[in-house]
């Protein structure tokens, strides 16, 4: 058993901190707080704030960020060496829960079990496997490519007997695939019903990759779990062609928008027209009642896996967030999610201990995050852990 004391505690879901000053841990969960009682274990933190651990929505552990083409991309045993670190500087930086959205190989899976079994450190992982994709389209190098309903429901059935917690559909094409266009919706609104429906089946969401408009209405007609990225691409460019009703249809399905808002969008600090544009985007899908999650599409060229605590003050600016705001979509919502809403997210009894500890005040300045005192991941300070 381990008890935090003097701390100051931002629980995942409020609008403020909370009244307690002290939590309990005992095994891989909180089980109280305000616990004064004896411990085996008590640390006196000093004041530093304990929120939840971070969740980065959409990740891709098998890129290397530093290599742009993806055919240059290795694979095999060298994407299986190159994992543990990565998933380690994750979980370092406070990013405790992530779901990887696509690879070829499903060793994001072997990783996944690794860290459940003890023998790894990294974040609780929630992984796709082969994201389903048109015969030639977006990541098609991944394997799932499938050409109509038939082919498109055997490739899911293929993620499901590897073990998979979701499953990834390309509703639109994408920028890193050549030949490939954003704009175009990949598979009409009738195939992603099935594959919605045949993946609830087995009991896991759909999230899928929407950068056009038509994709975008073909996803929320289907009552897909996540919009990612959520463009709202058109014939005259990105984020052209909000559709208030689109969005509304969104917010009646309970569907969640990922739009991986990540650190590299600095270089469209100062664009006037660009940033006037997608926060009026952001406004309006609000106002309609859609619910939004933190991701970054870590691993895509110069997004680095554990960037999601430098990403979030951007996320908080382009989307027009308030810090509490933007901490609840890296925490209690981003859970919520990704199937994951009664288990972490969320400081409180019953809830996993992965805390993400800061000095400094996040529910005031997001650059708090950047640079952690300590991360606890299922109840292990993983410096210790490591």
């Amino acid at each position: 058993m381990t008890v935090l004391r003097n701390v100051r505690i931002w629980d995942g879901v409020s609008e403020s901190y909370s009244p307690f000053d002290s939590l309990r841990i005992d095994g891989e969960h909180i089980t109280a707080l305000n616990d004064d009682g004896d411990a085996h274990d008590a640390r006196d933190l000093g004041g530093l704030t304990v929120l939840p651990g971070l969740i980065d929505g959409h990740v891709h552990l098998c890129l290397d960020p530093d290599i742009r083409a993806p055919s240059d991309q290795p694979n095999g045993d060298a994407v299986r060496e190159a994992m543990p670190a990565r998933l380690h500087q994750m979980v370092s930086a406070g990013i405790t829960t992530a779901r990887d959205l696509g690879g070829g190989e499903w060793i994001d899976l072997e990783m996944r079990d690794r860290i459940a079994a003890g023998a790894l450190v990294g974040p609780r992982l929630v992984c796709s496997g082969q994201p389903i994709t048109s015969p030639g389209g977006h990541c098609h190098f991944w394997g799932g490519e499938a050409e109509d309903a038939e082919q498109a429901l055997a490739v899911l059935e293929r993620q499901v007997q590897h073990g998979v917690d979701l499953i990834k559909v390309m509703a639109t094409g994408g920028n890193l695939t050549p030949g490939s266009q954003p704009v175009d919706a990949q598979f009409s609104q009738s195939v992603l019903e099935q594959v919605v429906g045949a993946a609830g089946a087995h009991g896991h969401h759909v999230a899928a990759h929407c950068h056009g408009t038509a994709g975008i209405r073909n996803a929320a007609n289907a009552r897909v779990r996540t919009i990612e990225h959520c463009s709202w691409v058109g014939p005259q460019g990105w984020h052209t062609e909000y559709s208030h009703e689109v969005a509304q249809t969104i917010a009646r399905g309970g569907t969640f928008v990922s739009p991986t808002i990540n650190s590299g969008w600095k270089r469209n600090l100062g664009r006037t027209d660009y940033e006037a544009r997608v926060g009026a985007n952001f406004d309006r899908m609000r106002e309609a009642g859609v619910r939004l999650m933190a991701s970054t599409d870590a691993g895509i060229p110069g997004v680095y896996h554990y960037d999601l605590p430098r990403a979030l003050p951007y996320f908080s600016h382009f989307a027009r967030l308030s810090p509490v705001e933007t901490l609840c979509a890296a925490t209690s919502n981003g859970a919520e999610a990704i199937g994951l809403g009664g288990v972490t997210g969320r400081i409180a009894p019953g809830f996993a201990a992965d805390l993400l500890i800061v000095d400094g005040d996040p529910l005031d300045d997001l650059n708090a995050l950047s640079t952690p005192a300590f991360v606890v991941a299922r109840g292990c300070f993983v410096s210790e852990a490591a």
